[in-house]
């Protein structure tokens, strides 16, 4: 593990870390942490936050104005890349933002081409929090978030692993990639031609079956979203809100109005996100401390 960086930001240090991935076939990755000063008296919960399409750890760090929410909430960020990158990693020629790398879409490739190293999925529900919660001063306790893709990643993660996340929020997700240009490029290159085998990163599919505990689901899209009002609906949050609604699955869905998908969006309601996880994140953490 190397720091790559140390920046100090808000009340707290951001660092960049760069480490050897095992789930992403070997290969080098870089994360972000943000560790607010107070983990200097006592361990904090996590927050996981997926960046969308095109996206490194960076976007986030520097567009987001997170740091101070942070610090008011007491919790530590970690930001991962969105894909595996470098020397011997694949991808398709000619390149695209909305596959391969900056683009992994945050599940386990099955195909012979990505099989070995696009399994973000692997790391950011395993291999990640094992490193984080070994070397930094954190609890057990995890909320996820993210935007766009990585509002799919968010939401499908958690939706598949309600023992592992106390919450769950997105801005801008991807809810439906089966029935969306951007999900049906990249799910049969990374998953193959069996539609069967894409549902698992589905989150209008899984939320239909969806048995587990109340995952607080929060979601924010703007009104004036162009990947959600231009030519192509790539979004899709009705379908999904009409499963959750079948499924009795609370959700609460809030489209802002005039908003768009960018990070001014992001950054005018990120506030409100860290804030909901750390309401349920510090209430488990007294719970454990009998109080």
């Amino acid at each position: 593990m190397e720091v790559k960086a140390s920046i100090r930001a808000a009340q707290g240090t951001l660092r960049r870390i760069e480490i050897t991935s095992q789930a992403l076939g070997g290969i080098k990755t870089i994360f972000a942490i943000y560790l607010p000063d107070v983990v200097e008296c006592r361990k904090l919960p996590v927050v996981y936050w997926l960046s969308g399409l095109t996206c490194t750890d960076e976007n986030f760090s520097q567009k987001a104005g997170a740091f101070q929410a942070a610090c008011d909430s007491q919790i530590v960020l970690v930001m991962p890349d969105t894909s595996p990158r470098g020397d011997g990693v694949p991808d398709e020629d000619p390149k695209s933002y909305d596959f391969g790398v900056g683009a992994g879409f945050y599940l386990n490739a099955t195909t012979d081409k990505y099989q070995k190293h696009y399994n973000m999925y692997e790391f950011v529900v395993k291999e990640l929090p094992a490193i984080v919660e070994k070397e930094f001063p954190v609890n057990s306790l995890r909320s996820i978030c993210g935007h766009s893709m990585g509002g799919h990643g968010a939401l499908t993660i958690a939706l598949k692993n309600p023992d592992r996340y106390e919450s769950v929020s997105a801005f801008s997700p991807i809810c439906n990639p089966m029935e969306c240009a951007w999900g049906q490029k990249a799910f049969p290159l990374y998953l193959g031609e069996d539609k069967n085998s894409w549902k698992q990163y589905d989150a209008k599919e899984l939320i239909k079956s969806y048995k587990g505990k109340d995952l607080h689901i929060l979601c924010d899209c703007g009104t004036a979203d162009n990947f959600l009002i231009g030519d192509v609906n790539q979004l899709r949050p009705l379908q999904f809100i009409d499963e959750a609604l079948a499924a009795k699955v609370p959700v609460t869905f809030r489209m802002q109005a005039g908003y768009d998908h960018s990070y001014y969006f992001i950054s005018t309601f990120i506030g409100e996100h860290l804030a909901h996880h750390a309401k349920f994140l510090h209430a488990k953490s007294l719970s454990h401390a009998g109080l």
